[in-house]
């Protein structure tokens, strides 16, 4: 049955202002991922879908907005959805390119009267069933105000990843209203996603109630990256551990950096050397599109932990969304912790998002330009580890190490300081780094890198393929989801696997070349299949 919610809560008086038009430019959050939402501004018209119940085209015009509120749009929907493995794009080819059961059509018009007055309107769970099922949002009716059309938009095409309504119930199980508001003001004031969020500043997925009942939960970010969605997280771009922390980079003094937090026990760890004792200044802003941290998703906080990983300072302004330190720092080496936190009104829930980082060391000498790369790679039946040094300084000094315990590191061989590769082939497997000593007497280290006997990429693969039988037979090293999808995107079948041989029944699946995708709650891969 197909599941229609319609947002009342969106309404507002239309308004007669002229609002001059441009057609949208061709934007994408994440070109990479083959799922697709597309903020279709430019009009459509939609035919032949379960909206057409007068048997007549519905023909949608534009948008009404300029290329300034169709920006502010785009970003904060981006940001809202930038935790998972999905495009946010204008650009129409991204949408036509992506898999039919991996995308969704929002039509952001003025035309509303074929509906009537809501504001926004969808079939629930409709992204993934592959008939190009678009929601709409009636942007005339939110008085063409980017803030509200930007909720609205992130509201229906949470409805059509899976998402029901985040209400409100009182402590005797009465609901008090299908859209919870929220709570709190200014720049932290909350509300979900999928309430009503017009008035809040700070508006993320949730975790509560849905309005199907009191007691019926609602994960929003569980729906959104479930496997029926097919998408999932990012890829963690920042360790959370600091054997691997990413090496801050000075130059004049300076570094800047940019992350995402992506779930709600991501931690990016950083790392960097302080030449001698001086002020330290960091500003640590979360994603956004004004004054006051409009439109964030990250509430951050910042850790500071010296070489031991001892804690220095906790950094975490209770009425703000952006952190600030400004500390005296001896010599040494110190890891920063970045990290999504909740406050007074909302919840760490959801506290995700992207986010800079900007330092700068004052009253000490100098920084010089460091930069090491450390990477290793199999090769002849044993590890090839090699390197590149951009410095202003000479090098006097340089030893590869092995991690032998928690944050304790010792050398396995010194090299000469002209050489940049090094090979064993009786290498241990563990983690390694290379340390560098300058002629001005400062020390540094490389990122880590990972050594392991068995170079092979553990997944899932095929015991035979082609294949002429009726039986696909799978080996895997763990549990996953798999969907078999034909080359225009359609799932042919769908199920689980699990450690060992999985004998997969594909006796009605018809000859020709599939894709196989095989997902966790980390990692995706997928395989080419010929069925003869």
């Amino acid at each position: 049955m197909k599941l229609l919610l319609q947002s009342w809560y969106l309404l507002v008086m239309l308004i007669t202002s002229q609002v001059s038009f441009a057609q949208a430019p061709a934007w994408s959050s994440y070109p990479s991922a083959s799922a697709v939402i597309f903020l279709d501004f430019d009009g459509h018209t939609v035919d032949g879908t379960s909206w057409n119940w007068s048997g007549s085209p519905i023909v949608c015009s534009s948008s009404g907005l300029n290329t300034t509120a169709m920006q502010e749009i785009f970003n904060r929907v981006a940001e809202d959805f930038r935790p998972f493995n999905i495009n946010i794009t204008t650009d129409s080819t991204k949408f036509i390119a992506a898999p039919v059961n991996q995308r969704m059509r929002v039509i952001i018009t003025t035309s509303s009267s074929w509906y009537g007055s809501a504001g926004g309107v969808a079939f629930i769970g409709s992204f993934i069933w592959g008939d190009d099922h678009p929601c709409f949002v009636f942007s005339a009716l939110l008085s063409n105000n980017p803030k509200k059309i930007s909720e609205a938009v992130s509201h229906e095409a949470g409805h059509t990843l899976g998402l029901y309504h985040q209400s409100q119930y009182d402590a005797y199980c009465n609901k008090l209203t299908d859209y919870y508001s929220g709570q709190g003001t200014g720049e932290i004031g909350w509300a979900p996603i999928m309430g009503v969020g017009y008035n809040r500043n700070f508006t993320l997925w949730s975790n509560g109630p849905n309005s199907l009942g009191c007691t019926s939960y609602q994960s929003d970010l569980d729906i959104i990256a479930s496997a029926d969605n097919g998408f999932g997280y990012r890829t963690d771009d920042h360790s959370n551990e600091s054997i691997n922390a990413t090496q801050l980079l000075f130059s004049n003094s300076q570094f800047e950096i940019n992350g995402i937090i992506h779930q709600n026990t991501d931690q990016d760890i950083f790392r960097f050397s302080m030449p001698d004792r001086a002020q330290f200044k960091l500003n640590a802003t979360p994603y956004n599109v004004g004054a006051n941290n409009a439109g964030s998703d990250l509430d951050m906080q910042i850790t500071l932990y010296d070489a031991s990983n001892n804690l220095l300072s906790i950094y975490n302004p209770g009425s703000l969304l952006n952190s600030v330190a400004d500390t005296t720092l001896n010599p040494g080496m110190y890891f920063m912790k970045v990290e999504g936190k909740g406050n007074a009104y909302a919840p760490a829930y959801a506290s995700l998002g992207s986010y800079s980082l900007h330092g700068e060391i004052e009253g000490g000498a100098a920084l010089p330009v460091i930069a090491i790369s450390l990477k290793s790679e199999y090769k002849n039946n044993g590890h090839q580890f090699s390197w590149t040094i951009e410095a202003d300084e000479p090098v006097i000094q340089q030893s590869l190490e092995i991690l032998t315990s928690t944050n304790t590191f010792s050398a396995i061989t010194d090299v000469f300081v002209n050489e940049k590769i090094y090979f064993d082939q009786y290498i241990k497997p563990g983690q390694y780094r290379l340390k560098v000593l300058f002629a001005d007497g400062h020390l540094y280290y490389s990122n880590m890198v990972s050594v392991a006997h068995n170079e092979v990429v553990h997944k899932p693969n095929f015991l035979l393929n082609p294949i002429n039988s009726g039986t696909l037979y799978v080996n895997s090293p763990g549990n996953y989801h798999y969907t078999l999808i034909d080359l225009t995107g359609k799932v042919i079948l769908n199920g689980k696997i699990v450690s060992g041989v999985n004998n997969i029944d594909i006796t009605n699946v018809m000859p020709g070349v599939y894709i196989m995708r095989y997902l966790d709650n980390n990692w995706q891969w997928t395989d080419k299949l010929l069925r003869q």
